[in-house]
């Protein structure tokens, strides 16, 4: 994802001196279990990585690693110079499961207001800051006129808007994304890209996981996953087709004689089949 300048309110961003991410020898898994294995891996500020694979491949288990959720099997892994959990408060984390807003009932604003307690607790009032930037985030996800209605009532698509509203009112140092763009129609996808990649011009860093291969590729850098690591680097170079079919275990030739270094990822992302164009090089 490109950095691009935006109108956000000011807040400070991550030190030059801290790393944001640094994994070495890293496995990460359930119970002990690994899921994946030998993970060596740098991420620095106002950097952006994409992990990329299949369902099953680990991504969302080394997010919650790194958020400090699940403790590593084996190896080390550092979040900003410290064990995983440590720095919560700079960190803002959205998982594939919402549940909060279904159990409780709460309104889309509220939801988005979750995001300031971990700088002001629950018993402080709210500054004019965190009014502003629970404003902000609402309105640059499009969703400032959802305000008072029920999170319940709200489609899944406009759910999910709210949601990634409160992950920029949280104004993290640190971002991690599950499949952010899971629901979210042409219109929500563009504003999610434009906002996040504010972020990164902020100076935060961005960690996301994704289907979309063409979304993957604008990032810095792509871990490409299969319950282990297929690739990591720029995105530009990792997803190759020989690669691609490492990670996802299927690629389909175009058919059309006009599309002859093309291919179709057999993973669905959105609703579609994803096409890639390669060179002869690159066509397993």
């Amino acid at each position: 994802m490109r950095a691009t300048t935006i109108a956000t309110p000011q807040t400070a961003g991550a030190t030059g001196a801290e790393t944001p991410i640094e994994a070495q020898g890293l496995a990460v898994g359930y119970g002990g279990r690994p899921v994946v294995t030998g993970i060596d891996l740098v991420v620095g500020g106002q950097t952006s990585l994409a992990l990329v694979g299949t369902n099953g491949s680990g991504k969302s288990t080394l997010l919650k690693s790194i958020m400090g959720l699940i403790p590593p099997v084996s190896g080390r892994l550092e979040v900003f110079n410290a064990a995983p959990g440590s720095s919560a408060v700079r960190l803002a984390y959205l998982s594939q499961a919402h549940t909060a807003g279904f159990v409780l009932p709460l309104r889309a604003i509220d939801v988005v207001r979750m995001a300031r307690f971990s700088a002001r607790g629950l018993a402080r009032p709210f500054t004019s800051e965190d009014h502003d930037l629970v404003a902000w985030g609402m309105r640059t996800m499009g969703v400032e006129a959802l305000g008072s209605h029920p999170l319940r009532s709200l489609s899944g698509g406009q759910q999910q808007r709210v949601f990634l509203a409160q992950v920029l009112a949280r104004r993290a140092d640190l971002i991690v994304l599950d499949e952010p763009t899971a629901g979210l129609d042409a219109g929500g996808r563009e504003r999610y890209l434009q906002a996040f990649a504010g972020e990164l011009e902020r100076g935060a860093t961005l960690v996301t996981s994704t289907h979309d291969i063409a979304e993957a590729v604008e990032y810095d850098q792509v871990l490409l996953l299969a319950r282990r690591v297929v690739a990591l680097g720029p995105g530009r170079e990792v997803l190759t087709a020989d690669r691609l079919l490492e990670t996802f275990g299927i690629l389909l030739r175009d058919p059309h004689k006009e599309h002859a270094q093309r291919f179709v990822v057999a993973e669905v992302a959105h609703g579609q089949p994803q096409v890639i164009d390669v060179g002869p090089e690159q066509a397993p």
